[in-house]
């Protein structure tokens, strides 16, 4: 599959509804995310992923994805497919970052309590099976356009974890990226069309990234034919409601457009980038994040449509993709509805206007 022109979706996780989970503790290790009883979780789940699927194309997206429901975090599920971290040692570790925009966690507290414990590395990583090849047939069986399916990254998912094996961060990166690869190439042959690699950590730790992240991507690109996309955003606006520009951003874009990988996913609106932060992307497509997640009031459509015509002059339109921020999991259904449908009639507009 190729990617089409101005190709509207969003990055991954769409709104989560109060009956399937408890939005504060998204970060547990202990199940207690989900609200349904264990007799009817699994009900409830794919029950969640139909209304996911079906609001994303009434929205008018090009490409869907079953909204993440059928996990409770974008990244720690994926523990579970791993051998050699034991999730039941966690240990409190602070978080850090490099980013330097203000972190404010009020009404967010026990959500990065539970960020701040992380399980432990207690042997070599190695891959020991599929977590997902129920999940994307599943969501394949219920949609009618080309199915995007996310996994996190190594340098992410490096920063989830204690290290008492490898004590070095290259070496636990690329060990992580070897299993994950195997985990994506198993998403692929589920019947994943659009593969997405899902690396805030790039932002947060960049150091790391100018060390190991290229060789990370080139392992995790091993064998897999779909087209791969990596997102790369400043963090959730639950904790950072006032996002301050960052010198960073442009240099880690610049890492990835040097990466084999398809394209990029950035955020793009709330910080309030300009479309001379895209010449950064290189050839690469990109999914340029227009919605503001950090607000309650959607955004319109020729609001939206504006900034598409804006980023024109940069990025051509068959590598321009309009999309979101950042995941939708915690707004009320309501509100991101209303912010996906503006995404969708705004690249219907486009695509109409340059047609």
């Amino acid at each position: 599959m190729s990617l089409e022109p101005l190709s509207a979706q969003i990055v991954g996780s769409y709104t989560k509804p109060t009956w399937l989970c408890r939005h504060q503790r998204m970060r547990a290790h202990d199940g207690s995310w989900w609200r349904p009883e264990p007799a009817v979780l699994a009900e409830a789940k794919t029950d969640a992923v139909r209304l996911a699927i079906y609001e994303q194309e009434r929205a008018g997206l090009s490409i869907v994805t079953d909204g993440e429901a059928q996990r409770a975090a974008y990244d720690r599920d994926f523990v579970a497919a791993l051998s050699g971290i034991d999730t039941k040692r966690l240990k409190f570790s602070a978080i850090t970052s490099d980013y330097k925009g203000e972190r404010d966690d009020t009404g967010w507290e026990e959500y990065t309590e539970f960020s701040s414990q992380k399980p432990t590395v207690v042997a070599p990583i190695e891959y020991s099976h599929s977590i997902s090849d129920d999940e994307i047939a599943f969501a394949k069986s219920v949609a009618t356009r080309p199915l995007k399916a996310n996994i996190v990254g190594p340098v992410t998912l490096a920063l989830q974890l204690i290290d008492e094996t490898y004590h070095d961060d290259a070496g636990l990166i690329l060990a992580l990226a070897e299993a994950l690869n195997q985990q994506l190439r198993a998403m692929e042959a589920a019947g994943a069309d659009v593969l997405q690699i899902d690396e805030p950590g790039w932002h947060d730790k960049r150091d790391l990234v100018r060390l190991v992240g290229r060789r990370a991507i080139e392992v995790m690109r091993r064998g897999v034919s779909k087209p791969i996309i990596v997102h790369v955003c400043y963090g959730y606006a639950i904790v950072y409601k006032n996002k301050q520009l960052s010198e960073e951003y442009p240099r880690i874009l610049q890492i990835l457009a040097d990466c084999p990988i398809d394209g990029i996913s950035l955020e793009y609106e709330q910080p309030g980038h300009q479309p001379d932060i895209l010449t950064h992307c290189g050839d690469k497509h990109v999914l340029i994040g227009l919605l503001d997640l950090s607000k309650m009031e959607a955004e319109t459509t020729s609001q939206i449509a504006m900034r598409l015509r804006d980023a024109l002059d940069v990025v051509p339109a068959d590598r321009l993709h309009p999309a979101s921020d950042c995941g939708l999991w915690h707004l009320p259904r309501a509100v991101a509805f209303a912010k996906i449908s503006a995404l969708g009639k705004a690249a219907a507009q486009i695509r109409s206007e340059i047609a």
